[in-house]
């Protein structure tokens, strides 16, 4: 493994330097081995961690009054999760692991020297957690304004883009790792409906599956069904202050 994940997504954004790298490599110290369904962290549990994701894929969601569940969003290789819990007693969400995973947990105190020892870092995450919400209005504008089709379609380009921005080896062809339940959890669909929303874009030669992978096969015609938007390209960071 490298020597930081964090430290290598935030690389490919601006010039780190080596006290910089220094700094975030000492927030993952600690891996952490996390079963497939283990729980990070429980929506309304008393939170006194934050992770750095090394491997595999997790999930934060809520649980409605009704029992279902609406998952929030995913998290990948080099992500900061935990960040919502550290400015409430309790955690507002619950964290989960979707796959097999190594996460890096620390405590607020190592974010809080983070932050005062590197204020191009802290102002650096502070952008990415707003790609996040960003894509999270994205996602909920999707929920009420758009088709069971444009839904499924934008999941698959997003998992694409956040896999490939971690790894650049994925170009057009990724491990789904995520159920049809799970899929409709976080697009507002049932299982039934998102089966027959992959089979209708494989059908209009779109995506391609086989064997648990998913393959983009037109990624244009993807993003227009899909009304989609990449967050996470584009990034004006001529702000950030300078690097220590």
């Amino acid at each position: 493994m490298p020597a930081s994940c964090f430290a290598e997504v935030l690389a490919a954004r601006v010039g780190l330097t080596p006290t910089e790298i220094e700094a975030l490599s000492r927030l993952e110290e600690r891996p952490r081995d996390v079963r497939r369904g283990a729980v990070l962290q429980r929506e309304n549990e008393r939170a006194t961690d934050l992770y750095i994701v090394r491997r595999g894929m997790l999930m934060s969601y809520v649980l409605l009054d009704d029992g279902s569940r609406q998952i929030l969003g995913f998290h990948y290789p080099g992500d900061m999760i935990g960040v919502p819990g550290m400015i409430y007693a309790t955690s507002p969400e619950t964290t989960a692991a979707l796959t097999d995973s190594v996460v890096c947990p620390f405590d607020r105190a190592g974010l809080s020297r983070l932050f005062e020892e590197h204020p191009r870092v802290a102002a650096l995450i502070l952008a990415l957690n707003q790609v996040e919400r960003v894509a999270l209005t994205d996602r909920l504008a999707a929920l009420g304004r758009t088709s069971a089709k444009a839904r499924v379609a934008a999941l698959m380009l997003d998992m694409r883009n956040r896999l490939r921005a971690g790894d650049p080896g994925v170009v057009d062809s990724y491990a789904l790792s995520l159920t049809q339940e799970e899929i409709g959890d976080a697009t507002g669909l049932t299982a039934v409906h998102v089966n027959r929303m992959l089979r209708q874009l494989e059908e209009d030669g779109l995506i391609g599956r086989e064997g648990g992978r998913v393959t983009i096969r037109d990624e244009r015609a993807l993003a227009r069904a899909a009304n989609y938007v990449d967050r996470y390209a584009g990034l004006d960071l001529g702000w950030l202050p300078a690097g220590r």
